[in-house]
This record gives structure tokens, sequence and C-alpha cells, in this order.
């Protein structure tokens, strides 16, 4: 069983863009239920000072988004 960070909207608005540690950036994605999540890596890892609330997150199952093999053409 995998588990990721769950995260507010306002606080994945807070790390998109941020890096949480020298060279690697937060990527906040959604799971099946819509929920903003990030991985344990990304929490386990941080060593932002200003980030390190990312390491109090509740966590939850990981239940990724079904992958469409044939996605629509435009």
């Amino acid at each position: 069983m995998t588990y990721v960070g769950l995260l507010t909207i306002a606080e994945k608005d807070s790390l998109v863009g941020q890096l949480y540690d020298e060279d690697s950036f937060f990527n906040p994605i959604t799971d099946i239920d819509d929920n903003w999540i990030i991985s344990v890596e990304e929490i386990d890892q941080c060593v932002n000072p200003e980030f390190q609330w990312v390491k109090t997150l509740p966590l939850i199952e990981y239940k990724p988004k079904p992958v469409d093999p044939f996605p629509p053409v435009e």
C-alpha cells in the first residue's frame, strides 16, 4: 500500500513551483477522488525551512486515477 500526503487547495497552491530540496520541486497531483496530494518522498526529503509543515500532513492511501490508453486526439 502506498501512502501520500493530503493537501488542502491553499496548501497545494503554496507548494506549486517551490523546491523541497536544492534541486527538486514539489509536484502536487490529484488522485481518483480529486484530493490534492504529494508523495511521501517529497515529504521525507523536504529540507526547505519554509515548508517543514508538510511533515505534519495527514497520510492517506494513494488511489491513482486510471490512465486512458487511448486519450482523445484534438
